[in-house]
C-alpha cells in the first residue's frame, strides 16, 4: 500500500480513455470513463447475453441461438465492445498494454457477480492462442484476464487444459457462417480426465458471434465437462 503510494506520487497514473488523473479509481481508468462504460444490461439473450435494443419481456433466445444452440451455458460480458473500452482493449491485445489486465479483471469480477456468483465453479480456463502467436505477441491476453480475474476471487483456480492446433485467420472481417468454419477442430483438452464433470469459467476478451468460445465449449463438453460458462469483457 505504501509503496504504491508512493509510486503514484512519483509517477502519477493517467486514465487511459481520458488523460486525467486516474489514481481515485482502480488503475487506469478515472471515474468518468468507467461511468462512460456501455454496461451491459437486460434485455439480453438468456443463452449467449446478446443484448437487444429497444423492450424485451421475460426470458428469450437470440435468432443466433435458436438456428444454432451453443455448445456453452451460457456466456455474459461486462459491457458492449464500443468507446473507451475498444481502445483501451486493442491497446492491451495489440499493443502490449498489459499493465491494464487488473483493470479489466475488476470488470470482469463485477460482470462475476452479477451473473455467476451463486454458480458453483470448479475451475477457470481461457481461450488459447497458437503457440507461434503467443511467443510473437510474448502473452495471451485471455490467460492475464484469467489471472487477473482468479487473483480477485482469492480461490477460483486457473488450469488450462487448452491448446490450439493450428493458426486461423482473423475472425474480424468473417461472417457468423464463415467464423464457425475458421475455428471448427482447431483447439484440444491437454488432460481430458481433468475436465470430467468440472464446471468451467471459460474467459476471453471479447466476444462477437461467440464462435471461438463456441468450439472451446464444444470440445470441452465432448471431454466431459458437466457445464462451461463463458464471461468476457467485451461484446462486440
Amino acid at each position: 500500500m505504501l509503496l504504491g503510494a508512493l509510486t503514484d506520487l512519483l509517477f502519477p497514473r493517467a486514465c487511459m480513455g481520458c488523460g486525467k488523473p486516474a489514481r481515485e479509481a482502480a488503475r487506469y481508468f478515472c471515474w468518468d470513463c468507467l461511468s462512460r462504460l456501455d454496461v451491459i444490461r437486460p434485455p439480453f439473450c438468456r443463452l449467449c447475453g446478446d443484448p437487444v435494443d429497444g423492450a424485451a419481456e421475460g426470458d428469450f433466445l437470440c435468432s443466433e441461438c435458436l438456428s444454432h444452440a451453443p455448445a456453452f451455458d451460457q456466456a455474459r460480458s461486462a459491457a458492449r465492445y464500443r468507446g473507451v473500452l475498444q481502445t483501451t482493449l486493442q491497446d492491451f491485445k495489440y499493443h502490449g498494454a498489459t499493465w491494464l489486465s487488473r483493470d479489466f479483471g475488476m470488470l470482469l469480477l463485477a460482470c462475476f457477480q452479477t451473473h455467476y456468483s451463486a454458480l458453483a465453479i470448479d475451475t477457470i480456463l481461457y481461450v488459447p492462442l497458437f503457440p507461434a502467436k503467443e511467443r510473437d505477441r510474448s502473452f495471451n491476453q485471455a490467460g492475464l484476464l484469467a489471472h487477473a480475474l482468479s487473483t480477485q476471487l482469492r480461490g477460483l483456480p486457473v488450469k488450462q487444459r487448452l491448446v490450439k492446433l493450428q493458426p486461423t485467420q482473423t475472425q474480424t472481417h468473417l461472417t457468423a457462417v464463415k467464423r464457425r468454419a475458421n475455428v471448427h477442430g482447431t483447439f484440444s483438452i491437454t488432460d481430458k480426465s481433468a475436465i470430467a464433470g468440472q464446471r468451467i469459467l471459460l474467459i476471453d476478451d471479447v466476444m462477437t458471434t461467440g464462435a471461438t468460445v463456441n468450439e472451446c465449449a464444444r470440445m470441452l463438453k465432448q471431454a466431459g465437462a458437466e457445464a462451461v460458462f463463458v464471461l468476457t469483457v467485451a461484446r462486440g
